[in-house]
């Protein structure tokens, strides 16, 4: 089996909870020259070739095409429906500053009193034991109870926990498409209802001259689900015209909308990389800057990456090859 396949969790490779300890992750990377540690650790390999994996398992496919849907998908996105609905059931206060609105941190309670129980709902009995651990991501995934903002760190906490899933195998090589356009497409639209009805600031955005004021991977995964498009390129996506025709499925179109819809002004003032973006001749092009410019903007960024945990599924051990 190929390395890049063996890295989902296939089955042979899961975890067997006889001869596994499992943990609660916590921090490692204290400080600025502590990002040495994260680079050489399993954990970073095991987190990017679980993102490269899916990024090539989607490639020239859409959203709305067919693929199987296995028990624990299925779970998956009931957990986050429950998510969603505990929104609807915790409205927005009335407060003074029109960000970051306080009821955020009620439903934050919910999730943080929870999460064990609802991973437990989606991992079968005799894994149970890896809830508490792949719950702490999770928790981490929503965003800052404190702060009330959101980032990629946070988006990079649910790529984690999936991933960690992978590694158990509770998720399979034959879940790829299924991870990103059911279950991680999911989250992405509660994270959207999240960040509208709180009124969530973009954790350390980087304002105009970031890629998205919350979001990475959907543009990563979305460009790669573009290539080879028989007529979309890379210039159509600001065309407001092509996003309302194609968005459904696209996930790079569907986060362009999602731009357009909570912005006002010229495109190329408030999203001038994107802007930018649109100007490379072809998709796989994109594709491959995007994951260049995730390394360097994200995974390499000690302030993102400081609030990363770590435990026996991501460990902060040198990779042992």
């Amino acid at each position: 089996m190929a390395e890049s396949e063996r890295q989902t969790g296939s089955s042979e490779e899961a975890v067997s909870p006889l001869q596994h300890s499992f943990m609660i992750p916590k921090k490692e990377i204290n400080m600025v020259s502590d990002m040495a540690k994260w680079k050489r650790s399993q954990a970073y390999a095991d987190y990017i070739g679980f993102i490269l994996t899916l990024n090539e398992g989607i490639k020239g496919k859409k959203l709305t095409c067919e693929y199987r849907v296995s028990e624990p998908v299925k779970k998956l996105v009931d957990l986050l429906n429950t998510l969603d609905r505990w929104i609807d059931e915790t409205p927005p206060v009335d407060q003074p500053s029109r960000f970051g609105n306080k009821a955020f941190r009620t439903w934050y309670a919910k999730l943080d009193q929870e999460a064990e129980h609802l991973v437990a709902e989606v991992i079968p009995k005799h894994l149970v034991e890896a809830a508490p651990e792949a719950a702490v991501y999770l928790k981490e995934s929503v965003g800052n109870s404190t702060r009330i903002d959101y980032g990629t760190g946070h988006e990079a906490a649910f790529a984690a926990f999936l991933c960690c899933l992978c590694k158990i195998g509770v998720l399979r090589v034959d879940d790829q498409l299924a991870i990103v356009f059911k279950v991680f497409n999911r989250y992405l639209e509660v994270m959207r209802k999240l960040q509208k009805t709180y009124r969530m600031e973009p954790a350390g955005s980087q304002g105009v001259w970031g890629l998205d004021d919350f979001q990475f991977l959907p543009f990563i995964w979305g460009s790669s689900q573009l290539i080879d498009h028989p007529n979309l390129e890379p210039r159509h996506f600001v065309d407001e015209r092509v996003v309302n025709e194609n968005h459904k499925d696209y996930m790079f179109l569907e986060c362009i909308l999602f731009i357009t819809e909570m912005k006002t002004g010229p495109f190329a003032e408030h999203s001038n990389q994107l802007w930018n973006i649109s100007a490379v001749p072809s998709w796989s092009k994109v594709n491959q800057g995007l994951i260049r410019m995730y390394k360097a903007e994200c995974l390499e960024k000690f302030p993102v990456i400081q609030h990363f945990k770590f435990g026996s599924l991501l460990p902060i051990q040198p990779v042992t090859s």
